[in-house]
């Protein structure tokens, strides 16, 4: 064996060992969560509402609650997210104004989700009167999210060959037709991938929506887009911290309900890639 294939082993043994560091501890971790959750799960959990200082009962106004601050957050941060993308990648000329927008978008992803839940309560809640709500909490998250889902929609168009555009412009479509007919298809796998990861991060995320949306408790599903929810995260954190002597395995019930969440939008999102991949033409 020369020098060159024992350097690509060792390469690849180290690249596996720290594959399995990452992986492993996350195992250990939903091993450890499943099993102190398995004697609370139960329909009666999922389905009714705390009782008797949130140490009874279960978790149902959480669940939708957060159910609903997803889908608002997608409802804002999708379309102006692929359509700014779309501009970014497709229209806008590069100059260094643009390039200067792409390195803010960058930017924005790494700023502390706590930034923008107090970015949300001055420009929502009290600027725009909108009040502690699932409006105003959804639009916060949906800012926290659209980087993610800018850069992610500008890598999957950029991944799309440029013959294929060439080919669309050379028989007479419009710049438009182009994008949306032989652009935009072959980018929705990326672009899944970005929204759903952007989707999953703000399903979790307590402090945007500890100063803009969540209550402590409320014994009634809201009504409308101005009212207050529970939310799973700030959920967990409330019963973690701010209710003594309550049985643990609420706790650990409360995050196994939430990571089932995220893990099925992500399963969804790669039912879907999986589906948008086998039309690909390369």
């Amino acid at each position: 064996m020369n020098a060159a294939k024992i350097r690509e082993k060792i390469a690849f043994s180290v690249l596996g060992l720290i594959t399995l560091l990452v992986v492993i501890p996350i195992l250990m971790i939903i091993v450890y969560i499943v099993k102190n959750s398995l004697g609370v799960i139960s329909w009666e959990f999922i389905t009714q509402s705390p009782r008797n200082g949130m140490k009874e009962g279960g978790i149902f106004p959480a669940i939708v609650g957060t159910i609903v601050l997803i889908v608002g957050t997608m409802v804002f941060s999708l379309p102006l997210g692929v359509l700014s993308a779309v501009y970014l990648v497709e229209y806008a000329r590069d100059n260094f104004f643009t390039r200067l927008i792409k390195l803010s978008v960058v930017n924005l992803s790494g700023i502390p989700s706590i930034v923008y839940g107090l970015f949300g309560f001055t420009l929502f809640v009290l600027f725009l009167k909108l009040g502690t709500s699932i409006l105003a909490g959804s639009l916060t998250l949906a800012i926290m999210s659209l980087p993610v889902i800018i850069t992610a929609t500008k890598e999957a168009l950029e991944s799309v060959p440029l013959s294929f555009r060439e080919i669309s412009l050379s028989l007479g479509a419009t710049r438009w037709q182009t994008v949306r007919y032989c652009v935009l298809p072959y980018a929705i796998p990326g672009i899944l991938t970005g929204t759903v990861l952007s989707l999953s991060r703000a399903a979790g995320e307590t402090a945007p929506i500890l100063f803009t949306v969540a209550a402590f408790y409320l014994p009634r599903l809201p009504r409308s887009v101005f009212d207050q929810v529970m939310a799973l995260p700030y959920h967990l954190y409330v019963i973690a911290t701010q209710v003594p002597n309550i049985p643990v395995g609420i706790s650990f019930a409360t995050c196994f309900v939430l990571i089932a969440m995220v893990f099925l939008m992500n399963l969804v999102s790669i039912i879907l890639r999986a589906h948008y991949r086998k039309k690909k033409l390369w």
